[in-house]
């Protein structure tokens, strides 16, 4: 693959070729759509758009496949791939990216019964609020997904529901064998072949949320304050549910299709992770320069019988709650729009108008205008994203108020799905009810607005409606529960789950522990005496305190009966960590667990593993970073303290000096400021601040190899870190050494 670097393209076309045209023709389908689209739903890159129901934005359904160009990323690099060729563009701002794609490949098409027929399909991540508005981050983002991520295809299927008409759009571009690509995509659009897995599972142990009931509920209240202090006046609160997945990602999305239909249901397959949506949101919508969007807000169950039915449907058109949040969220969008649209364009076409769906009613209105002569598509998206449906209002600081209660990034939830055409057409819509499969986990968030007189159970309650159709449509398909993994934990037999260490104890904070890894077969534990001999010799170096007096070959048959593994070969691992320092007397965590053991791969098929050289002497690389693993220095710090000192120098192989235990060093001599030359060492944070301070005074910066006895010779020897800001050192190694706090005090006042 050929791979450059660039922090521009020159042009889109020259890097993956040009469009001649378009051809369309009619296409007769030999299976309901969705089954055609599933005979490609295993191909990376391959969009389903959905269009269930009898709604006027339910028309078409929409199936993009074979792509010949990929745009990814959005928080520090966008990558642009067309066939083996892929370019990174390197501090750019993602809209801009796409800009660059849609306005290279702009066309003039004005067949307006094809909503598409040339573009880019995929989704926009609610997380590029951040290109759009500097806001902070403190939620995690513990998946490292993509923050956009479109195709484009080399064929649209486009099927008009209102006049039963299917139509083939194929682009016919540069480079490419048109005839040979059209009789392929025309073969498999009718293959009748199923796909290889047609079903789907989820996890046998339910739903992890990211909030407790309890918690989510201490968040309403918390926007609640938000709201009394005149911070905000709605907030859209949700919280994200996770569980094992297996099968085919489509099964799903099929299933659920026709449990409730909507009229924004959409599937993406993205390669290595997949998207399933029945959002009934739409977005935003684009013809020419005519705009719409089409705000919800207000939910209501639909009933068990006729009765239930009306009733809810009262319910939600006389709640006074509901219809104020559409009000507020529907003059946000006006202005939203009006920053980008002609003058008195934008108007409401329609206020709370009652949607009915399989399970839900909604309240929904329909906001048009016009865009201005200089705008564009990227420029409307700009100033009306995330959708205000699902931020809240005023939209900046309920964003601000949302990354601050929520613990993870929400990535595709709230963002948008859809298409954005090379001729002058959008139609995105708002991803809720949207699921992600990835790396054998599925996930999902459901979240309601917040308004002053907000319940927050019922709150808690509207997210469990809201997330029903998920939730239900995967708890019928739950796997077997996997067997429980029992492991010994200071003296008892406990589920892994509950075999916790907390966060104080130093094998947590540094590493602070050690342990054996012993093969068992048939309940017998191999060389046992010698593994528990290295182990107790680890525990004299390293604890210094009394050994446990413990039969293990009585604890480990424990562990491997209660785990199932008798008759089997296992694996089993006994670790110590140090425990909690501040608790006396030291007790250390003594954690015994095992599992089946399974061959290396490499071994079922070679007799014998590989080697190379690993290029790092035993200086620890990890020195370049402040990992976990801090237990070198902690032990030095605690054998320096052992001598009745402050704190340990620590030298390289070679004699050299490092820096000390928690400190950069730095020395002082005739204005120049000299910095220990290592391979592996720390940078500091406080030392580069210190640096700055000290050539704004006339030191020159060097680096240089030095030894213990060049510090006796220094004018002055400092020490930094971010807590103690600069010190001077007094003594090394009972030498006293030229020092004065003056120095030190002033840098202080300045960096601290």
């Amino acid at each position: 693959m050929a791979i450059k670097t660039s922090n521009k393209l020159k042009t889109i076309r020259e890097f993956a070729g040009k469009i001649e045209n378009i051809v369309i023709k009619p296409v007769l389908l030999n299976a309901p759509f969705i089954d055609v689209a599933s005979r490609f739903t295993d191909q990376p890159g391959t969009v389903v758009l959905m269009s269930g129901g009898r709604l006027d934005c339910a028309r078409y359904h929409i199936l993009a496949i074979k792509p010949w160009l990929s745009i990814k990323g959005g928080y520090h690099q966008v990558s642009l791939k067309s066939g083996e060729q892929t370019v990174f563009l390197d501090d750019i701002d993602p809209f801009d990216a796409l800009r660059h794609v849609i306005t290279g490949y702009a066309l003039s098409f004005e067949d307006f019964s094809i909503p598409v027929a040339a573009g880019l399909f995929g989704y926009l991540s609610y997380d590029l609020k951040d290109y759009i508005e500097d806001l902070p981050k403190t939620a995690m983002d513990d998946n490292n997904l993509p923050g956009l991520c479109f195709f484009a295809p080399s064929a649209i299927i486009v099927h008009d529901k209102t006049k039963d008409l299917t139509r083939l759009c194929i682009l016919h571009r540069s480079g490419c064998d048109f005839k040979q690509m059209e009789k392929e995509i025309t073969a498999s659009i009718l293959n009748q072949t199923s796909p290889l897995v047609d079903d789907f599972s989820a996890g046998s142990t339910g739903f992890q949320s990211s909030f407790s009931k309890p918690e989510y509920m201490d968040a309403v209240n918390r926007i609640k304050e938000y709201i009394v202090s005149g911070d905000i006046y709605q907030v859209n609160l949700s919280q994200r549910f996770e569980t094992d997945f297996s099968g085919n990602p489509f099964s799903m999305f099929k299933a659920l299709y026709k449990m409730a239909p909507g009229p924004f249901y959409s599937y993406i397959n993205a390669g290595d992770h997949q998207i399933i949506s029945t959002s009934p949101e739409r977005f935003l919508k684009k013809c020419g320069k005519i705009v719409e969007t089409r705000p919800i807000k207000g939910t209501r169950p639909r009933g068990k019988n006729s009765i239930e039915d009306k009733a809810f449907r009262d319910a939600l058109l006389c709640s006074k709650k509901d219809n104020a949040e559409l009000s507020m969220i529907v003059d946000l969008m006006r202005n939203d729009l009006g920053r980008v649209c002609n003058g008195g364009s934008v108007t409401v076409k329609e206020h709370k108008r009652l949607e009915a769906y399989e399970n839900v009613f909604h309240l929904v209105s329909v906001v048009k205008g016009e865009l201005l002569p200089d705008k564009d598509t990227i420029d409307l998206i700009r100033a009306t994203f995330p959708g205000g449906s699902i931020t809240g209002c005023p939209r900046i600081r309920a964003m601000e108020i949302i990354d601050e209660l929520e613990p993870c990034r929400r990535h595709i939830y709230t963002g948008s799905i859809g298409y954005i055409s090379f001729h002058d057409t959008m139609d995105l819509s708002i991803a809720i009810r949207t699921a992600t499969v990835f790396k054998n986990k599925l996930w999902f968030s459901v979240g309601g607005g917040v308004v002053f007189d907000s319940d927050p159970v019922d709150e808690y309650e509207e997210t469990l409606h809201k997330g029903r159709s998920l939730m239900n449509i995967l708890q019928s398909r739950k796997t077997e529960p996997k067997p429980e993994e029992w492991v010994w934990f200071n003296g008892k037999i406990v589920p892994g789950t509950d075999a916790k260490i907390s966060a104080t104890d130093l094998g947590v904070q540094y590493g602070y522990g050690f342990f054996e890894t012993i093969r068992v077969n048939n309940k017998k534990a191999e060389n046992l005496a010698d593994h528990i001999d290295r182990f107790y010799l680890a525990w004299d170096s390293l604890f210094g305190s009394l050994k446990p007096d413990l039969t293990w070959e009585h604890i480990i048959r424990q562990v491997i009966v209660k785990n199932g593994l008798e008759n089997k070969t296992a694996l089993v691992k006994i670790m110590a960590t140090h425990g909690d320092q501040t608790n006396l007397p030291h007790s250390p965590n003594l954690i015994v667990f095992a599992k089946k053991y399974s061959r290396r791969p490499a071994l079922k098929t070679k007799s014998g593993l590989d080697l190379v050289t690993y290029p790092h002497p035993r200086q620890t690389p990890l020195a370049d970073h402040k990992t976990l693993n801090y237990l070198y220095y902690y032990l030095a710090g605690k054998w320096a303290q052992d001598q009745g000192a402050d704190e340990a120098l620590i030298l390289n192989p070679d004699g050299s000096i490092s820096e000390t235990n928690t400190a950069n060093i730095l020395i002082i001599k005739e204005k120049k400021i000299i910095q220990p030359k290592s391979s592996h060492v720390l940078s500091g944070i406080m030392e580069k601040q210190v640096l700055n301070f000290l050539v704004k005074k006339g030191f020159q910066i060097n680096k240089k190899k030095l030894m213990p006895k060049d510090l006796i010779s220094a004018e002055q020897v400092i020490l930094t870190n971010s807590l103690i800001g600069a010190v001077p050192v007094l003594s090394i190694d009972g030498a006293f050494l030229k020092s004065s706090a003056e120095l030190c005090k002033k840098i202080c006042e300045i960096v601290l």
